[in-house]
């Protein structure tokens, strides 16, 4: 019985959270349930939202990606910068950069066996660097208007952005559920040897996940470049840490093997809904960080602490 119980608790951790703050903010605050403030939440938990798509492939395959946050700010420079060729082609130009160094990131943890961690540390340093020089140190601000109504455009009460977020979750999810790259990522991140014997061709996997992950933070800094028509060097600092906060909120071991894009959702929801009411209560971000990383301890104890008893 206890076993059941603990089990229930870490499979719905995220989604009794989730109602837990939505109870709380909505005691505590005037305007938490209001029309206006949860279109704000859609619209800011969908950038984080698309790059934590990303992240759970990677991480299902038992690796990490430290760089998103670089990658989200470069493209994001990008799009802006290659205005002057159209919108397309400066959108097609800012996913091929995110591409192609994701697909750097995979090959150097694939083919050449570096430890996930290192390779995009190394990577996110990199990138930050590549920022400064194409960026001159300085904001770019966009020319083309026109651009800025990508952001700008709702469906109904719904932001694209907070719309686009979620078909790219749909489509991550059946992938995951329904299709053999699906499956062979978590059956990597479970045994990655067994997966070898078993015919799986690992490496290339792991290169696609990564190249989902690069094209992921791309989508994101295209989506953040629109809703501010500038692009700045500070941008994308602190957003890879709230993105794998989310993931691992939502029960991603990070180890691989197990996790789900359904229950990412309700991590990505959970931080934007406590960073919204935290704000709407005034309190300074440093206490919301503090937070967030005692929420996080907990849910890993929670976790952990049903392992053992399994066990």
């Amino acid at each position: 019985m206890k076993n059941r119980i603990l089990k229930l608790i870490k499979e719905q951790s995220i989604w009794i959270i989730l109602i837990f703050s939505l109870i709380f903010f909505g005691i505590m605050t005037a305007n938490f349930f209001s029309f206006r403030n949860f279109q704000n939440i859609l619209l800011q938990t969908s950038i984080n939202g698309i790059m934590a798509i990303g992240m759970t492939y990677v991480i299902l395959n038992g690796n990490i990606d430290l760089s998103i946050g670089m990658i989200y700010a470069l493209c994001a420079a990008v799009v802006i910068g290659f205005q002057s060729l159209g919108i397309v082609p400066s959108v097609l130009i800012a996913l091929a950069v995110g591409l192609i160094i994701g697909a750097i990131n995979g090959i150097f943890v694939a083919k050449a066996e570096i430890n996930a961690f290192i390779v995009t540390l190394a990577a996110m340093i990199g990138v930050k660097g590549l920022l400064f020089v194409y960026t001159g140190e300085r904001a770019i601000i966009g020319t083309n208007l026109n651009f800025t109504y990508l952001a700008s455009i709702r469906i109904g009460f719904m932001p694209l952005p907070a719309i686009i977020f979620i078909v790219l979750l749909i489509i991550g999810e059946y992938i995951l559920r329904n299709t053999s790259h699906g499956r062979n990522a978590y059956a990597i991140g479970g045994n990655q040897d067994a997966a070898e014997k078993a015919g799986i061709d690992v490496k290339k996997h792991i290169i696609i996940n990564f190249m989902l992950s690069g094209g992921m933070a791309a989508i994101a800094g295209i989506i953040a470049a629109s809703r501010m028509n500038t692009a700045t060097t500070t941008l994308g600092r602190m957003d890879h840490l709230w993105v794998i906060i989310a993931v691992v909120l939502g029960g991603t071991n990070l180890n691989g093997g197990y996790g789900s894009l359904i229950r990412t959702l309700g991590g990505i929801l959970v931080i934007g809904i406590l960073n919204n009411g935290l704000n709407l209560m005034n309190v300074h971000t440093f206490y919301n960080m503090l937070i967030m990383g005692i929420i996080l301890i907990l849910v890993i104890y929670i976790g952990k602490k049903f392992e053992v008893t399994k066990s």
